[in-house]
């Protein structure tokens, strides 16, 4: 785990989310408590628990990015999911186990890119050496040698006098690939066959879990498939470093880190946990399984053991953020036992004409900074003038608040609208030049914004 202080998280967050300094302190406390509690002594860490996070506030206003760049950010393994995957026991839906499950699938595949990341240069020595044994197959071990006719037969003396010829073949060709010029040969090599069209046919209809179990149970009895394909060498050099980089990890190593490293560094964001809260007032109707949702999802955060395909998993230790607009129902409507497991509540607040200003210009990853950048492969160069990124704010704001508050993803809608021409004509463009300000945006835009009927179903 990274050792950043609360306040270097609340930094590199800020890079990604504009305002939400509430929650960006709480995840970023909740995060260094997880650091803390990791160098006390081990009957100590037994005893403190992550103390769980309910994010509260409309869609659109960050709850998503900021759990989502957090765990970037740690390098945990992380998981969205909705809630209302889930159903009680007995309805159609996912068993609440898969969540685990899931986490754990993604831990593994982290730890597996990290150790195979470390073996990459001697992965990429050992796949050009398997690229010279198929461009020039050694005498004594190939049933097949196209260079039959530099070698010679088969018996002893002509395979000693070939040998000399063998090694400089061997190191014209190395010469070659090191050289870049044999890229586009066409080579033939074997690789796993992957494809499981006879399990495919259980998949859906909440069978995913079972349909993967039952798939990994018969993979590790029965042989693994091989097929040949025709590749460039270009290819088959990406194929045999993933091979020779598998061949020189240990799994059994990744699977006890990854393991490790979902019980204690994992982070599970729920989102849409309003949507299975049973409103005031009676639970008849659509609402019957949302308390046993509930009921299902409390054991996996309150702390117990999940059985998956690599072991038992406990989940006492892992961080749950929980997430929803809570515009029906409210965080007292979730059963008591679940809403005391997450102690930690912020607000996230709607986002201001300030707010869209700043998100359209200032982070890493702004949006005018990827219109821009897209509109630039076509070498159109687009500026934006203070007054229409003001405009184009004031718009958004003006947009949400009259209809529904969708908060900064309403700034997509503004813009794909206000660049649509634009973006369809940039290929044919002769100026290529194009400078947008407050009169461009209300050219495009004005119309359908004044016209109420229309603008509902297109912002």
């Amino acid at each position: 785990m990274n050792e950043q202080t609360p306040r270097q998280i609340v930094d590199e967050l800020n890079k990604y989310v504009v305002g939400q300094d509430k929650a960006k302190r709480a995840v970023a406390v909740a995060l260094r408590n997880r650091w803390r509690s990791q160098r006390l002594p081990e009957s100590m860490q037994e005893e403190i628990i992550p103390k769980n996070i309910l994010m509260i506030g409309a869609t659109g206003v960050g709850k998503t990015e900021i759990a989502r760049r957090l765990a970037k950010l740690v390098r945990a393994p992380f998981l969205k999911i909705e809630a209302t995957k889930f159903t009680e026991v007995g309805y159609v839906g996912r068993d609440v186990e898969s969540i685990v499950r899931d986490l754990v699938e993604i831990s593994v595949r982290m730890i597996k890119q990290k150790k195979m990341k470390a073996v990459q240069d001697k992965a990429k020595e050992m796949a050009q050496e398997r690229i010279l044994d198929l461009l020039v197959p050694d005498t004594k071990t190939s049933a097949v040698n196209p260079l039959g006719a530099i070698f010679g037969g088969d018996d002893e003396e002509k395979q000693q006098a070939a040998e000399p010829k063998y090694k400089a073949g061997r190191e014209f060709c190395r010469k070659r690939l090191l050289a870049g010029e044999l890229e586009r040969e066409m080579v033939e090599v074997e690789v796993e066959d992957t494809s499981s069209p006879v399990l495919g046919m259980f998949a859906g209809s909440g069978m995913e879990d079972m349909t993967n179990n039952l798939q990994d149970v018969l993979g590790s009895f029965l042989p693994k498939k091989k097929k040949c394909r025709k590749v460039t060498i270009s290819e088959a050099r990406k194929i045999f470093e993933q091979q020779e980089a598998q061949k020189l990890i240990d799994m059994d190593d990744v699977v006890s880190e990854g393991i490790k490293a979902a019980e204690t560094n994992g982070i599970i964001f729920l989102d849409e946990i309003d949507k299975i809260a049973a409103k005031s007032g009676g639970s008849s109707g659509p609402d019957v399984s949302r308390e046993g949702v509930q009921r299902d999802i409390l054991p996996i955060v309150e702390g117990s053991t999940v059985v998956t395909k690599y072991g038992p998993v406990k989940t006492t230790h892992m961080l749950f953020i929980a997430a929803g607009a809570f515009h029906v129902a409210k965080p007292s409507d979730l059963i008591p036992e679940l809403q005391g497991r997450f102690p930690i509540r912020v607000e996230l607040t709607s986002l201001t004409k300030e707010d869209f200003k700043r998100i359209l210009t200032e982070p890493q990853n702004a949006l005018l900074k990827q219109y821009m950048a897209l509109l630039q492969t076509e070498d159109v160069e687009i500026s934006f003038a203070d007054e229409a990124i003001d405009r184009i704010a004031e718009i958004a704001c003006q947009i949400n608040s009259e209809m529904e508050d969708i908060g900064a993803r309403r700034l997509y809608t503004v813009m794909e609208k206000l660049l649509e021409d634009l973006s369809f004509d940039a290929p044919d463009l002769e100026e290529k030049t194009v400078k947008i300000d407050a009169s461009y945006i209300d050219d495009k835009l004005s119309g359908i914004i004044t016209n109420r009927d229309v603008s509902q179903f297109i912002l």
